[in-house]
């Protein structure tokens, strides 16, 4: 589902990522760790299409991404491609299924089909009841759970978490990793996650530490 091959990524004179290789398995769940400043999220990054490489290629789903334009780049990750992150990004303006439909808007559904399918992943995700309420009204678990509902609603092949449980605490940080591996039981995504949460990392099918630039299974 995901390749990377001999990926290098340089900020001015800084050398972030130093050959890289990496594949992924469809439906598995794999965690990234290691310590700030290792070059994790810029990888995640550049498998989300958000960043480019200097060097090396990006495989997803069979596609070479980095061989893209940017306009390829951006319907190929607004149909394959969902993340969650650690920060939520919801608009504070619009309430959370107008937040989950996003992404539908953009992939140009109409807004009944967005509704429904954003309605069903609320119903999915136990927030049913908070679907009008603006972000301010949230708890930050119901955020998250908003965020993932967004992540989800053009039923990507691949799911990239950026310290996902980040900001939630020990119970709300449990149950999102639950969420996960329920949501690859029911739809087989893919997930890629940047974790410093070691219960995460050692629930997932595999754990990858990344240490100066480079992956260390």
């Amino acid at each position: 589902m995901i390749e990377v091959i001999d990926l290098y990524k340089s900020f001015n004179s800084l050398q972030i990522l130093k050959g890289i290789n990496l594949r992924i398995k469809p439906s598995e769940i794999v965690s990234i760790v290691g310590a700030s400043g290792t070059g994790k999220t810029t990888l995640l990054q550049i498998i989300g299409t958000l960043n480019r490489a200097d060097k090396g290629e990006v495989w997803i789903h069979g596609k070479e991404t980095t061989k893209m334009t940017e306009t390829q780049i951006a319907n190929f990750r607004n149909k394959e491609i969902g993340f969650v992150f650690q920060f939520h990004h919801l608009l504070a303006e619009f309430s959370a299924i107008e937040n989950a439909c996003i992404p539908a808007f953009i992939a140009k559904k109409t807004k009944k089909e967005a509704v429904k399918e954003a309605e069903e992943l609320f119903e999915i995700l136990q927030i049913s009841e908070r679907k009008h309420h603006k972000p301010s009204e949230l708890s930050g678990g119901e955020q998250q759970r908003v965020a993932v509902a967004r992540a989800l609603i053009n039923k990507p092949s691949i799911i990239l978490a950026d310290e996902p449980s980040g900001n939630l605490d020990s119970q709300n940080a449990k149950d999102l990793h639950n969420l996960f591996f329920s949501l690859r039981e029911r739809y087989k995504q893919t997930f890629l996650i940047v974790t410093h949460n070691e219960e995460l990392a050692n629930m997932s099918d595999r754990k990858l530490l990344m240490k100066d630039g480079i992956i260390i299974e």
